[in-house]
């Protein structure tokens, strides 16, 4: 998988163009307010318990330890801007004992909604160490979802997630996919189990999900946890010498990165987006996402025609 900053560059120039500046910057000041007491984020309920999320979240990748006051910074800026969830995995590098730490030094744990993920075979196989493992690394006495990561033993996992489910270790149960090929095999899953959320790769550039897997979610009240809603920052590479329309604004979006997120947390069927970022500027556009209007139907369609006239 490649990093989620692979095309940070792309993005900052995306941002710093200049492109609509003025109504960048009125939509940014009323988004997160410049006296630090910003507007609340949009928020969607867990379809199976009614439980809201805000609709953008954050997203790890392999972090090592040199990134530990990137990470912190995002967190706590993340919280003050009322973000909750951070989706994380067993196999990313440091990333669960980064994440724990600031949580412990920042004492917010109990603010926040966890996602981590495991598998059942490989370097992290499933099974109680892995997951001990996983809640001693984010100093945690239970995540709120634990997923099997890239459907890598569904079938194997699942009697055990249901019982730590049932003893209070875990909240809700989910599984992850980040590539089409695998859309499918998930939609079997969906129908097999009783899932809590999925985790699919969804964005405008890769629709493939809204026609196989989110009606089913939305049939099967499963919560939706979408990534890659900027394409690994490919999206970005391809949008930098673009100005943004001036109907964005009929949608509250202020930037390309805003435009792209409110794309995906519009779909009925998403909970919450989780894009990753290594970077402050990165974390506050995309909180911008969850707030002001989002695509209807129409709008929806438009921004698809939009894209695909890119082509």
């Amino acid at each position: 998988m490649r990093s989620y900053h692979q095309f940070r560059g792309s993005r900052r120039q995306v941002l710093q163009a200049g492109l609509a500046a003025g109504t960048i910057m009125a939509l940014n000041r009323g988004a997160l307010g410049d006296t630090g007491s910003p507007s609340p984020p949009l928020t969607k309920p867990i379809p199976g318990t009614g439980e809201p999320l805000p609709a953008v979240g954050l997203g790890t990748d392999k972090f090592r330890t040199s990134a530990r006051d990137a990470i912190q910074s995002e967190i706590k800026r993340m919280r003050e801007l009322g973000g909750t969830v951070i989706d994380t995995a067993a196999a990313y590098g440091d990333s669960e004992a980064l994440i724990g730490d600031t949580l412990a030094e920042l004492g917010v744990r109990a603010d926040l909604f966890l996602a981590t993920k495991l598998t059942a075979g490989g370097l992290f196989a499933g099974g109680a160490a892995s997951f001990q493992r996983s809640l001693d690394r984010l100093r945690t006495q239970r995540v709120d979802l634990l997923q099997v990561h890239n459907l890598d033993g569904v079938d194997e996992l699942m009697p055990t997630l249901q019982q730590w489910k049932r003893s209070d270790r875990i909240r809700y149960i989910g599984i992850t996919t980040s590539r089409v090929a695998q859309h499918a095999k998930m939609a079997d899953y969906m129908r097999k189990y009783p899932l809590d959320f999925i985790q699919v790769d969804y964005s405008l550039a890769n629709r493939d999900a809204a026609t196989t897997l989110l009606p089913l979610a939305l049939e099967r009240k499963i919560g939706v946890l979408a990534n890659i809603p900027f394409g690994f920052g490919a999206l970005f590479a391809r949008l930098q010498t673009r100005a943004l329309p001036e109907w964005a604004a009929d949608i509250d979006a202020g930037s390309w990165g805003q435009f792209l997120l409110k794309y995906v947390i519009s779909h009925p069927a998403v909970t919450c987006a989780i894009p990753g970022s290594t970077q402050l500027t990165h974390l506050e556009d995309n909180q911008r996402a969850a707030r002001g209007r989002l695509p209807d139907e129409a709008m929806r369609g438009r921004m698809e025609k939009f894209w695909d006239a890119m082509a």
